[in-house]
């Protein structure tokens, strides 16, 4: 592999577009020496947000786009249509080899669209899968799929769980990943035909540590590190975590102002409290990527910050680094191709 990192970051994409983009790409720059960035938007609306900005312009680069795929635009229509989007040329630099990854915050359906049309799915893979890191008691784990398929099949599942558990070996340096299927019960029998059909598709591979069935409510106490399920089950597990982590420390900082008492004590718990609070921020590890892809494409939420478009710069740093594309494409390679 090579030891320079090539990212595109669309510039356009997410609701803080273009500021926090690009104030993130500079801020990778500066932690990362290896790494060059590539902007695609508008080129003198970029420039205007680059005017005073201290960043190594010989590993930062812009390639003008004209047209920008908003929220709520039909997925497959926007790709066909906006072939100058910020989103579209991102893409294509990677379908070319001038780029090895590429990050979005724009519209989720065009990005994974765009992600399986334009840089395209690498041998084998029948689906691609978003893979979304997710804090637990025991630091983190992997929740594959999160969003991009919710009519997966068993041997769909099978896939992601290969994939999910050569991401958390090889960039999360977890050794031999416990996987497990998300399920109402951990019984073989449980559940509905996909996943008692993906069970036993499971139990045979030799390849995975496949630990069985995985209740829900036994993710955040650390039960496995890669997490199987349709993108349905995926993004409801998701939505439901994020808003309970956000619901609890709300409650908890209105508990802390209930009397004199109370803020006392908030004040001598506020750093321990601090630190929980950050080992249980999901934006710590950028954005969601898209495993199987012939290119790294990397979602992050529509809102991201500027320190999340670092992360996630920096994320697609150590996944190139660790050659998961390549792993998981060795992996497949031997499967026919699925439409």
């Amino acid at each position: 592999m090579s030891e320079n990192f090539r990212v595109v970051v669309d510039a356009f994409g997410g609701d803080n577009a273009p500021a926090e983009p690009v104030k993130g790409a500079v801020l990778a720059l500066k932690a990362e020496p290896k790494l060059s960035v590539i902007l695609t938007g508008k080129e003198e609306l970029i420039r205007e947000q680059l005017s005073g900005m201290d960043y190594p312009e010989d590993r930062l680069s812009i390639v003008d786009a004209r047209e920008v795929i908003v929220t709520g635009e039909a997925p497959v229509a926007s790709i066909q249509k906006k072939k100058d989007s910020s989103l579209v040329v991102g893409l294509q630099l990677v379908r070319k080899g001038e780029a090895d990854a590429f990050i979005s915050a724009g519209n989720t359906g065009s990005v994974l669209v765009g992600g399986q049309v334009i840089a395209r799915k690498a041998r084998g893979v029948a689906r691609a899968p978003l893979a979304t890191i997710i804090p637990n008691a025991e630091g983190c784990c992997l929740l594959v799929d999160s969003g991009a398929n919710v009519d997966a099949r068993p041997e769909h599942l099978v896939q992601f769980a290969v994939m999910g558990s050569a991401y958390m070996k090889h960039v999360m340096n977890v050794d031999s990943p416990r996987v497990a299927l998300a399920n109402i019960g951990v019984e073989p029998d449980k559940g509905n035909a996909l996943t008692k059909e993906t069970y036993a598709l499971l139990s045979e591979r030799e390849d995975i540590n496949f630990i069985g069935n995985l209740e829900v409510r036994d993710i955040p106490a650390g039960g496995a590190d890669v997490i199987v399920c349709e993108a349905f089950t995926g993004n409801v597990i998701l939505k439901m975590y994020e808003g309970t982590v956000k619901t609890f420390l709300k409650v908890i900082k209105e508990g802390l102002m209930t009397s004199t008492r109370s803020k006392i004590g908030g004040l001598l718990i506020k750093p321990a409290l601090k630190e929980t609070i950050k080992a249980y921020d999901v934006n710590q590890y950028g954005g969601a990527p898209l495993l199987g892809l012939r290119g790294l494409v990397v979602k992050c939420h529509g809102n991201a910050t500027a320190e999340i478009f670092k992360n996630a710069v920096l994320q697609c740093a150590a996944f190139i680094k660790s050659d998961i594309g390549g792993i998981i494409s060795r992996a497949f390679a031997s499967e026919p191709e699925e439409g």
